[in-house]
């Protein structure tokens, strides 16, 4: 029987149309939804999130299908099931823009614990549409002050008048808790919580987090930031229990060399809020109150910062932090309101974690009763120990980075900080310890009152390297072992010193925030690592410190413990210079606007202190900061032989011209003329007070004094050639080593590189002797050191106590490593646009390669040279675009993917010349190759 009677034709044409929709299909298909949904500075999912107006980002899938973006669509609801189709908080509509990074949130107001969900879908190129992203959400934390019922908990520890180093006061550290009961099961809990100094949580006998530190260093007078934890799997019908350690930290602790600091050292609090919301529908808050309970009579005995912690197992109180404990014989506590002028606000970047944890330790010596550990690499953070010991005896163990010849420890440049912990024995046996409330910088450690009887073990110690929790962003590596090496010391330093803010040393009584050394080592930061929330939040704390001067001050170092009343260039500048190189690293316009205000300030502080001479101020500075070989005559021989005056007005103009471009950037046409001009005056007067036919008319020709000129710019065209000549020529006097400072060294290839005088930088670059960054590695240095001679195998240690060998400032090399060796950089905002061009040298090196998470995705450039020939390999993301430099051969004896170029849709050719090619090149996977 006939089912259907349909002509031939017809099947014909049915088939086709049914073939073209499967064909079609599998076209919308191949373009795939967007990936890596974050918002903000990169957060994926948040939850006490601190802004309630977001931007939002994503990144395009790679494939063959999907070169650029032509529009977005954001659907933004307060329920998940509401989306994609019924957005209640904003719904963007199709917006024609190929913007795929800090879209900027415009929909309704969203409040303190507010959950919100998100999706997007874009359209590529050829204007097909993808698939809705999965649903990504973010979770408010508590906003405002008005927010909190709890109030400030914790003992008077204050009137123990314990004194330590300089007989400066200490505080037990407290143990809190407080017992409730849960009506029915819980369907979800959130517990809020902060401290005036650091803490750890539990519930039920669980740890909350594997925080370290928290809640962190902010300036306590103006913001003291807080968390927010789902602890919804820790609590219980029945009965319960809340329970916190709570130490000094830096908020009630000795900071930089005692000086005083908030609220006289008043004694350490809690504040805690946790909000439960029951299956039956009903909430409960448990706050921190007058209820509570606490005692200082716990293990942790003391612990400071700087000087360790002091930890007696005989103190130990078993299941004090479980709901089955019995507190009646605890203290009460005393309690604080909320003071209304310092803002309690959710931390805008991630906590201080445990990262690292070394292994490969080895024996150094053992003298009776006392044994060093080296870790092989110097680090920061604490150990963990594992040791046979007796009841009563004391396990004393003490830090040093490096040793002395006779293998004792040098800790001269600990200065004042003890930076030693004690472990007493509550029993026979192996005890396992990790100090909880410090942190030191070491690579050797000594262990000494142990088990007599006992024979050391490498195995009694591991390093458990801490630091704030941000993913790697970069990768360099080449052909060259010592490159590499300092390629690890300078991702060592950079992370040893971002613990919470940017430190300038680990090691020592200070471990401050010192903005000059921030800003010179922030685009190095950027590159290796995903650093850019934690910069904000830092510059967020700059502010605060800021509007405490009228006169646009920005103190030396942030948060601002030292009070001192005098600003710097080279270090005030951060509030300028950190911004912008955010901005062009991420292309988020938000640093900007937020910074904007307070840059303006920093060049009204310079235009503040012009007194005789138009556009040359007189105020303090730190000037060219450890210079090598300065002379003799100095009195401050660390400041360098680059006149203030000069730094001053160099500084002043840089910062001029950079708040005009930020002001262009944000559309401010009036403010960008003005701070033009100014910089245009400040640049006139600059040469004219301080050169004379492009030669430096100071007592002592310095690099330095060059360098500023010609990298700010300051110079007319004429005189500009005639200073390169003068620079090179105070490069050849000191037989082509640096002799740069903080402030010199990070611009120093910046300018050979402008100059063209890329195998000079190589030279230098790769210098064996003092003055040199292969120098420290000669004499075994795992991290960048804060003196180009802290230490030689020779002479020993230099003779300054102020001789970190932990680091970061001259670690900036690593941005001329990634741009111009490897040859990856931005050439517009966030790499929008790229450049691919690296500058091989074969003297040195026969292969590098680069790679960095851009807002876009992987970029990467990889170049070797092997068989006569140079390959070069590279990835561009999409949604970008990138300028390829191929520096040998011409485009006749270019090979691309193996087969001779040929221009076409995505690879376009902008020049050729017997000697470089330059492509620009759309996203994709490419492998170039010619012959040298």
């Amino acid at each position: 029987m006939k089912l259907f009677n349909i002509n031939k034709p017809y099947i014909i044409i049915y088939s086709f149309v049914l073939l073209s929709l499967v064909l079609f299909g599998c076209k919308e298909k191949e373009i795939g939804a967007v990936k890596s949904l974050m918002i903000s500075e990169g957060f994926k999912n948040p939850i006490g999130f601190y802004n309630p107006n977001p931007t939002f980002s994503w990144k395009l899938t790679v494939s063959e299908q999907i070169k650029s973006q032509s529009a977005y669509h954001i659907v933004v609801a307060s329920t998940k099931e509401l989306l994609p189709d019924n957005a209640d908080l904003w719904d963007s509509k199709k917006q024609k823009s190929t913007q795929s990074t800090f879209v900027k949130y415009q929909g309704k107001e969203l409040k303190s614990r507010q959950k919100v969900y998100w999706q997007v879908r874009y359209w590529n190129q050829d204007k097909k549409a993808s698939d809705w992203s999965e649903t990504n959400s973010f979770e408010l934390g508590l906003l405002n002050n008005s927010d909190w019922t709890a109030k400030w908990t914790g003992l008077d520890t204050a009137k123990d008048s314990i004194k330590g180093v300089r007989e400066f006061l200490m505080h037990r550290p407290q143990y809190l808790r407080k017992g409730f009961e849960l009506a029915s099961n819980v369907a979800s809990a959130r517990l809020y919580i902060t401290a005036k100094g650091v803490f750890d949580v539990h519930l039920n006998g669980n740890d909350v987090s594997d925080d370290v530190m928290t809640p962190g260093w902010t300036p306590y007078n103006h913001r003291i930031e807080t968390l927010t934890y789902d602890v919804t799997k820790l609590l219980q019908a029945g009965k319960n229990a809340l329970a916190v350690e709570l130490a000094s930290g830096w908020h009630s602790g000795r900071i930089s060399r005692g000086r005083a600091l908030y609220e006289n050292f008043a004694s350490p609090k809690i504040l805690c809020q946790l909000e439960v919301v029951l299956k039956d529908g009903s909430k409960q808050t448990i706050i921190s109150d007058e209820s509570w309970r606490g005692t200082t009579n716990g293990p942790i005995r003391l612990a400071s910062v700087y000087d360790g912690e002091v930890y007696d197992a005989n103190f130990e109180i078993p299941n004090w932090n479980t709901a089955a404990f019995d507190d009646s014989n605890w203290k009460s506590v005393e309690v604080e309101a909320i003071a209304k002028d310092v803002k309690l606000a959710p931390k805008r970047h991630h906590t201080v974690k445990n990262q690292i944890v070394l292994n490969d330790v080895e024996i150094v010596s053992v003298k009776e009763n006392t044994s060093v550990f080296n870790m092989k690499q110097n680090m920061v953070g604490v150990p963990r120990v594992k040791v046979p010991m007796k009841k009563g005896d004391t396990l004393k163990i003490r830090f040093s980075e490096m040793l002395l010849k006779d293998d004792t420890f040098y800790t001269k440049n600990y200065r004042s900080a003890k930076s030693t912990d004690y472990y007493v024995a509550g029993k026979d046996g192996m005890i396992e310890y990790m100090p909880k409330f410090t942190f030191h910088g070491f690579q050797f450690l000594e262990l000494s009152g142990y088990d007599k009887n006992a024979k050391p073990d490498a195995s009694w110690v591991q390093g458990i390297a801490q630091h704030s929790d941000f993913e790697k962003n970069g990768t360099f590596t080449s052909s060259h072992d010592k490159l590499n090496q300092l390629q690890s010391n300078i991702t060592w330093g950079l992370r040893d010193n971002f613990f919470d803010i940017p430190t300038d040393c680990p090691q020592r009584d200070e471990r401050l925030g010192w903005t000059g050394d921030a800003q010179v080592i922030a685009p190095t930061a950027l590159f290796n690592y995903n650093t850019h929330a934690f910069w904000t939040a830092w510059l967020q704390s700059l502010r605060e410190n800021q509007s405490e001067h009228k006169n646009g001050l920005v103190p030396y170092i942030v948060p601002d413990v030292l009070q001192n009343k005098n600003g710097s260039s080279g270090w005030g500048d951060a509030a300028v210079i950190i911004p912008w190189d955010i901005y062009n690293t991420t292309g988020d316009i938000t640093v900007l606007e937020e910074s904007y205000e307070s840059a303006k300030k920093w060049v009204g502080y310079y235009q503040s202190k012009v007194k005789k001479q138009p556009y040359l101020p007189k105020m303090h500075s730190f000037g060219d900061w450890l210079q090598p070989y300065p002379s003799k005559m100095l009195k401050k021989a660390n400041r360098g032989d680059t006149p203030k005056d000069l730094i001053h007005a160099a500084f002043f103009a840089h910062s001029a011209h950079l708040v005009s471009k930020i002001a262009n950037v944000l559309g401010k046409t009036e403010d960008a003329k003005k701070y033009a001009a100014l910089y245009k005056n400040i640049a006139n007067a600059f040469e004219n007070a301080f050169f004379e036919e492009g030669k430096f008319t100071g007592k002592k020709q310095t690099q330095t004094s060059y360098l500023l000129g010609i990298y700010f710019n300051l110079f007319k065209p004429e005189t500009k050639l005639k200073a390169q000549n003068y620079l090179l020529e105070e490069i050849k006097n000191a037989d082509y080593h640096l002799g740069t400072g903080f402030l010199g060294t990070p611009i120093l290839p910046k300018v050979l590189d402008d100059m063209g005088e890329i195998d000079l930088m190589y030279k230098i670059l790769f210098k064996e002797t003092y003055p040199s960054w292969f120098y420290s590695i000669n004499q075994g240095a795992t991290t960048m050191w804060e003196r180009w001679n802290s230490f030689s195998k020779e002479g020993g240690y230099n003779s300054q106590s102020m001789n970190s060998l932990n680091h970061y400032a001259y670690g900036a090399i690593g941005q001329w490593m990634y741009e111009r060796i490897a040859g990856l950089a931005s050439l517009a905002p966030g790499y929008k646009k790229i450049r691919i061009a690296p500058l091989p040298n074969t003297e040195f090196l026969t292969s590098a390669s680069a790679s960095v998470k851009t807002s876009y995705g992987k970029a990467l450039s990889s170049w070797k040279i092997e068989n006569d020939s140079f390959k070069l390999d590279i990835v561009i993301p999409p949604n970008t675009s990138a300028e390829v430099h191929i520096p040998y051969g011409n485009k006749d004896h270019l090979f691309v993917n193996g087969s001779i170029f040929t221009e076409n849709s995505n690879l376009k050719l902008m020049s050729s010349d017997t000697n470089s090619v330059k492509i620009l090149a759309e996203p994709g996977t490419y492998n170039f190759q010619t012959k040298l």
